[in-house]
């Protein structure tokens, strides 16, 4: 083996090692609990109602983590594996797994071809601006298939209706933020909150 061809193999190798690690501590629990700490604060932050400003930096594997380790009781039945990748510049990248027969049992049409638990991808713009949000989508797949924004909004609507959204939510409403935050600024791999 050539010398140049073995320093590429160790790099590769090294590289490869790397990125295995990286993705090992992507999420954790101590990450998950500083972001549950942060969400505490900013909503303890909103009821004191403060004279000044609060930044407060939430980090892609804090989001990532939180997911995985305390948002499952949340989520409705049928979403699971929801992450984001936090691009920049706005721009978010996310993917959760959607139960396509709990949508189908309401639905006819093409919802009875398409069935089993299925990744969902979406890419995005958030912007944001005196305490209301607006979430652009660019594009949708499900399982790498490209999926029509209406189909999208079929599914978005079923697992978001209750009480006070009896027909769920809509992809392009804006939408208030809550504990009284007035802008999310998205940079790459965090987003600061601003209060």
């Amino acid at each position: 083996m050539s010398d140049s061809l073995r320093l590429s193999a160790v790099v590769s190798f090294a590289l490869l090692t790397f990125l295995v690690t990286t993705e090992a501590v992507t999420t954790s629990r101590p990450q998950s609990d500083s972001f549950a700490k942060k969400l505490a604060i900013m909503r303890q932050h909103a009821a004191e109602s403060p004279k000044s400003a609060r930044r407060t930096t939430l980090t892609e594997g804090e989001l990532n983590s939180w997911f995985v380790y305390r948002a499952p009781p949340l989520l409705p039945v049928g979403v699971k594996d929801p992450s984001v990748t936090v691009v920049g510049n706005g721009k978010l990248v996310g993917i959760v797994t959607v139960d396509l027969d709990d949508v189908g049992k309401s639905k006819s049409g093409a919802w009875n071809v398409l069935g089993g638990r299925v990744p969902i991808s979406l890419s995005g713009v958030l912007r944001t601006k005196d305490g209301k949000g607006q979430f652009d989508l660019q594009s949708a797949s499900l399982s790498g298939v490209p999926l029509p924004k209406f189909l999208l909004q079929e599914i978005v609507a079923h697992y978001t209706r209750d009480e006070d959204h009896p027909h769920g939510i809509r992809l392009d409403d804006p939408f208030d933020l809550p504990a009284s935050i007035k802008q999310i600024d998205v940079g790459q791999g965090q987003a600061v909150v601003i209060q």
